[in-house]
């Protein structure tokens, strides 16, 4: 049987945190003088009532206690019912909740996507809230995929079982010591960046919300031109130096941060993903440069700010690529399944499962053309546990088949071919972000039907909880006692 209690109890504490997050919204309000209090304090107050019975109609009496199957529902129950929560400040704004869960969604899910426009002029409590969803989401993304998702055994996860996933599953207090590590370090880094873009010419409030997003990988911005509304070049290589650090594994901080400075170059994962967007970066300035001529250093500007935000899943933009061409479209299609690593605040595939399937890849190779050859798969120097490649590639397959079928449904709403794929890959992968003329780069998602919103609001999810949190639970057999 579930351990309903504990399940209803974590998430009622959940929706009475969120709540107490709306107080910075509301104070901002107070302060601009923007007249939105008042939505968010009624919001607040909701939030927090329905919070608050959970919790008290689900006290366990002998404390928390949660197994395999508590984890996975407790952990799509929170994903999804805590953007209904934050989805209501939205609506005093004037979106209806379609649109409010999905904006909520994409926020908590660090996909960027979104469904409001005019943000040069909306209130900054609204915007601070959507800045805040995504930094939030993003400390939850690092944590769920340190701790549980290793627990799990979720798409390859399990390669990164550490002791902190070890206690989690024994609850010992060890796992909530290395939680505190983690996220002094994102707020840290979120700091830096802050200050960093303040000295290079923000304002104090874009510097902060930007420095949010930033970190989350989430893209969320307070201009309608993203980050194409500051043109100082200094911001722009800032952010694409931030937009890496937080799609690097953070633990590897940690432990470089308690003695072992030479956690990031180990780790193969953070070799190959370094290696793959530098490489890219050189080749498209090359390609831009010999194709569009100008300024060589503008194009690299571009270039890297760019494909940099679309491979760790940032979603932010300069400039619409598009236009730079069929080679550019195609090669930002493809960057979009990469992502960061494995612990980071980044979506997609992921850098170690792109590695272990070229070994899988090349074990199978070696395997036909010498028969007798043992073949022993490793990675990082350590032998690959004979799960691990399985995992990925089950994993890669149900990806391949949530996008057809996603896009499929969203063709069914009356979307074309281009779109319906692209919204289908960028909200499954968190990018932000499609292709076409409606959600491109210069877009956003404000035509697409109710109905298209609410498939890409579950997209988005299954693409942040790594599909099998939340496919397990369509199994009939994990419903059985």
């Amino acid at each position: 049987m579930l351990n309903l209690q504990s399940i209803f109890y974590i998430v009622g504490m959940l929706w009475c945190g969120l709540a107490g997050l709306m107080l910075v919204p509301i104070l901002i309000d107070l302060v601009t003088i923007d007249g939105f209090a008042v939505g968010f304090l009624e919001s607040m107050l909701v939030v927090l009532a329905l919070g608050g019975l959970l919790v008290i109609a689900s006290r366990p009496r002998q404390g928390i206690s949660l197994r395999l199957r508590d984890a996975f529902v407790l952990t799509s129950l929170a994903w999804a019912s805590l953007p209904a929560a934050a989805a209501l400040p939205f609506l005093f704004y004037g979106l209806d909740y379609s649109d409010a869960y999905f904006e909520a969604m994409s926020g908590l899910t660090t996909t960027g996507s979104t469904v409001i426009a005019g943000l040069d002029t909306a209130d900054r409590g609204l915007l601070f809230w959507r800045s805040l969803l995504q930094w939030m989401g993003g400390a939850g993304i690092i944590l769920m995929a340190i701790m549980l998702l290793p627990f799990l055994r979720v798409g390859g996860m399990q390669l990164f079982r550490t002791e902190s996933s070890d206690q989690f599953e024994k609850a010992v207090p060890r796992a909530v010591q290395f939680g505190a590590w983690i996220f002094s370090v994102y707020a840290g880094l979120t700091v830096i960046a802050a200050l960093t873009y303040k000295i290079l010419g923000m304002s104090d409030f874009d510097a902060i919300c930007h420095a949010m997003t930033t970190l989350s990988t989430g893209g969320y911005s307070t201009h309608d031109a993203s980050f194409g509304y500051f043109e100082e070049p200094a911001l722009h290589w800032a952010a694409s130096l931030f937009m890496i650090a937080g799609a690097l594994p953070f633990a590897a901080y940690v432990h470089a941060l308690r003695g072992r400075p030479d956690a990031f170059y180990k780790d193969p994962q953070v070799r190959g993903f370094l290696a793959v967007v530098f490489g890219v970066c050189a080749l498209f300035t090359l390609w831009l440069w010999l194709t569009e001529g100008g300024d060589p250093t503008v194009a690299a500007r571009l270039v890297v700010f760019n494909v940099v935000s679309i491979v760790t899943t940032t979603g932010y933009a300069t400039t619409d690529y598009q236009l730079w061409g069929s080679f550019a479209v195609t090669a930002f299609l493809f960057l979009m399944f990469m992502g960061g690593c494995a612990g980071s605040t980044s979506g997609a595939v992921k850098t170690y499962r792109i590695q272990i399937l070229a070994i899988t890849v090349v074990g199978q190779i070696r395997r036909l053309s010498s028969v007798h050859r043992v073949h022993v798969p490793q990675y990082g120097g350590q032998r690959l546990p004979a799960d691990v490649p399985v995992s990925v590639l089950a994993f890669l397959a149900a990806y391949v088949v949530v996008i057809a079928f996603g896009s499929l449904l969203l063709s069914m709403t009356g979307l074309d071919m281009v779109t319906s794929v692209t919204a289908t890959i960028t909200a499954l992968t968190n990018v932000g972000p499609g292709l076409g003329s409606i959600i491109g780069p210069a877009g956003n998602f404000v035509p697409l039907s109710d109905t298209a919103k609410w498939l890409l609001s579950a997209a988005m999810m299954l693409g942040r909880l790594e599909l099998f949190t939340v496919l397990v639970l369509l199994d009939p057999e994990f419903w059985r006692n």
